[in-house]
């Protein structure tokens, strides 16, 4: 009887820490989508001091057409006057945490505004890898493909 009843404290302890964890999780994965959420509002206002804040000193930027940049390139590319983004959304984002230290975001966006004057009109996957350094999450890689259909 004392083994059942220690199996069952030592079930109902590993149940509770399962739960802690994954309620740290998912505070975890909508912190991090509330992010995703902020890049696309500080890109689409061109908001550089913004994005610095999100995203690392270190990071690899792929975008859609195969440029690959450093932050200091992204934020300029972001600055360019000839750009204007009207609209940058997310759908279909899921979050996945690992550990307490990284995370990896994959989802659809869509873009559109003009550029150069002319519009343009854009939907692509993406996946970005974040990391948590001292309890704040900084984008560390970003790539994106165009969706062709």
């Amino acid at each position: 009887m004392k083994a059942v009843i220690a199996a069952g404290l030592m079930l109902l302890a590993t149940s509770l820490l399962v739960a802690q964890n994954t309620s740290k999780m998912d505070a975890d994965e909508g912190r991090i989508l509330a992010l995703e959420a902020a890049w696309n509002r500080a890109e689409q206002q061109k908001d550089t001091k913004a994005l610095d804040g999100l995203l690392s000193s270190t990071l690899a930027y792929t975008d859609y057409d195969g440029t690959f940049m450093d932050k200091a390139q992204f934020l300029a590319s972001v600055n360019a006057p000839a750009l204007h983004p009207e609209q940058i959304v997310n759908e279909s984002m899921a979050a996945h945490v690992y550990g307490n230290s990284s995370a990896v975001v994959t989802g659809i966006y869509r873009e559109k505004g003009t550029n150069k004057g002319k519009p343009y009109l854009r939907r692509g996957r993406f996946t970005d890898t974040w990391v948590n350094e001292n309890g704040t999450w900084f984008c560390v890689a970003s790539h994106s493909t165009l969706i062709s259909h």
